[in-house]
Formats: structure tokens, sequence, C-alpha cells
């Protein structure tokens, strides 16, 4: 039996984050997008409400609960500010997410009550200078010394890895290279404090403007042996199945973000009189609403049908970069209609809406493309 409603928890879950992110976030978004700041200050209480290890078992100090639930918090601070919704779905998708999926006991007991309480936080260093959609095409190296390893190279546009909460970055590596002559890939958890790696933080964005991205270099950082994630040559793998889980966050920020661009635009047009009536009466906005609304509502079942197969354990591959594409798409969509929908005041930054314009362009880059994923998904369905 198909059921599509949220279950009492759900509702509650979400209505609690809603009002943080109107009454918290909302206030303070232009201030901190136009600074460019990462705030301390509304990082840590997420972590306080819980919102990080939210799919992480009680045993580690997480909260225990199921991947829609996840979903959900993501989507609703997106319907606020994509730079905080960033934050947290960085944060568990791709710091919490390998260390609890693939780590050892002994790192998860190290690591996630930490990362689960928002104390610290958690990066995932993967994309290169010359390997981003190529992410076979990596350079960073760590070769074997006795007791350990040595990793050489850099990283560039990683999320949560140049802040004062930044605890310890996941750092995918070239380890050898394998019978058939590929490259052989290792993941390393090295602590943001370790000798010989320097962070620096990117400024200049477009979006995002308040969430913290950085570049990351390693001159001979020495690491344990202990600080390898699982097995040597399981980085490759490992990788894959983090993008695939961001994937189903990455969609919850196009769904969260659209619906947000949305409502701002009918509230407007609700407002705004021409002619003698409020725009809203107009056929030419109300269709364009009437598609917002609907391409929302689609958006959000696709990301939620993949975000169930995800926690059933079933496989999601496909579902998840159809549904990290289309949600990507139908923001653009939206706040391009939003903005729209405003005219000229849906270019000024004290409206903001048009916030929501330039964070939605990321969606369409980050945690591969939407070229790469109609290139996931036509080989999954056999092209």
């Amino acid at each position: 039996m198909l059921h599509f409603g949220l279950s009492p928890e759900q509702k509650e879950l979400r209505d609690s984050v809603r009002r943080f992110a109107e009454n918290e976030i909302w206030p303070r978004a232009i201030e901190l997008d136009e600074k460019e700041e990462f705030s301390v200050e509304l990082t840590q209480k997420m972590g306080e409400l819980g919102y990080f290890g939210l799919f992480v078992s009680e045993e580690y100090g997480g909260s225990g609960l199921d991947y829609i639930s996840y979903i959900i918090v993501v989507e609703e601070m997106a319907r606020v500010d994509g730079s905080h919704a960033a934050t947290v779905a960085a944060g568990n998708s791709l710091g919490i997410g390998p260390i609890y999926y693939f780590g050892s006991e002994e790192q998860k007991q190290r690591w996630l009550p930490r990362l689960c309480s928002g104390q610290g936080l958690a990066a995932f260093g993967l994309t290169e200078a010359d390997a981003g959609s190529d992410a076979g095409g990596s350079k960073t190296n760590a070769k074997k010394i006795d007791g350990g390893w040595v990793i050489n190279g850099s990283k560039t546009f990683i999320t949560n890895s140049s802040n004062p909460m930044t605890d310890v970055i996941i750092v995918q590596a070239v380890t050898g290279e394998k019978e058939n002559g590929k490259k052989e890939y290792s993941c390393f958890l090295v602590p943001a404090d370790s000798p010989g790696l320097t962070a620096k933080p990117i400024h200049g964005k477009l979006m995002w403007r308040s969430s913290d991205t950085g570049e990351l270099y390693f001159d001979n950082l020495e690491v344990p042996d202990d600080a390898l994630l699982g097995n040597q040559g399981d980085g490759f793998r490992q990788m894959l199945s983090t993008l695939d889980r961001g994937r189903l966050s990455i969609a919850s920020m196009g769904v969260g973000g659209a619906q947000g661009a949305y409502e701002l635009a009918l509230k407007y047009a609700q407002e705004r009189k021409q002619f003698g009536s409020p725009i809203s009466k107009f056929q030419a906005i109300a269709f364009k609403l009437a598609d917002m609304a609907t391409e929302i509502e689609a958006a959000r079942l696709l990301n939620y049908q993949a975000c169930w197969l995800c926690q059933e354990g079933k496989p999601y591959k496909k579902e998840a970069a159809m549904a990290k594409l289309f949600a990507s798409e139908v923001m653009k969509r939206v706040a391009t209609d939003a903005v729209q929908v405003h005219g000229g005041y849906g270019l000024m930054k004290e409206y903001h809406v048009e916030r929501f314009f330039r964070d939605q362009k990321l969606l369409e880059i980050g945690e591969g493309t939407s070229e790469i994923q109609r290139l996931v998904i036509s080989r999954c369905i056999g092209c």
C-alpha cells in the first residue's frame, strides 16, 4: 500500500525546524550573505537542536531517525537560506556519513559524538582543481611509511573545511595502482589541526556566501595507520556511495529552495497591485505560480521516493540522480519565475528572492553536475 503522508513525528520535526529557520536565520540571512560570514553561533544552535547526526544511531550521539526525517530538516533550512542548509547537508551527508558507514568502531567513537552534537564539523575532501566531474583524475597522493602515511596534494571547493568549527577532513588520495593500471584510491581521516595542513577560505562566491567553502593544501602531512577509513583501496567505492547519499540532500535543497522562492513570489503577487488588482489575479502570473507549485510537488515526491529506497536498503542510485537533477532544475525555473513576478524589485538585495536566484546555480554543479546526473541515469537505464 502506498502512503504519501508524513508521520506525526516528522511533521513535528518539520514545524520545529521551520520555526527555527524563520526566527533565527531569516532575520540575518541577507546580512550574513552580504558579509560572506559563516556564523559559528547559528551553526552551534543547529547542533544543539540535533540537526547533525540525525540518521546516526544514538550510541554514537545521533538522533537515530530515518533518512526522510534528515531530508526534511535540509529542505526546511533551504526554504529560508541555502547557505545554512548547505552547512547541515555537507556536515551530515559528506562529513558524518562516511565515518558512520565506513569507519571502524574506534573512529566512530572518536569522531561521531562531537560531530553529532554540532560542536565540530567534518568535511569531505574530494574535488581538486583538475578533478571535478572527473573524480578519477585526482592527484592528491598518500605514500606508505612505517606506521602511517604521508599525504601531499590539494583540494578545492570543500564545504565546512576552513572555519573555526572544522574538526576533521575526510581526504581521498591515490595510494597506488591496481593490476589493470588504474589508480587505487583510499580515504583518510585528517584532523583539522594536523601539521602540514593549510586551509584557506574561498571568498567572492556568487552563492552560498555565508557557507564555508575552502581550499586545502597537504604538505608532507603524516597520519597514522588508524587514520585509514575502511580498507586500503576502498576510497573510490566510498566516494561513490557518499555522493549517492549526498545527491538526496542536494535534491532536498532544490525542493526547499524552490518552495521558499515560490512562497515569496506568491506573497508578493497577492500584495502587489497593478491596474487596480493584485497581480496574482492576472492569468500570466497565476499560471506561473500554478506551474511552480506543481513542479515543486513533483520534485518533492521524487526525492522522498529516492530517500525511502535508501533507508530501506534498496538500490537507489538512479532515483537519487533523477531527484538531484530534477529538483535542481525545478529550483532554477522557480527562482527565475519568482524574480520575474517581482519585476525590478526582484533584482534588489533587500528582497530575499534574488538570493534564492543566486543560490540555485550551485545545485546544478555541486555533487555531480546536471550533465553527470544524466550520464548516471542513462547508464542505469541501459544506454
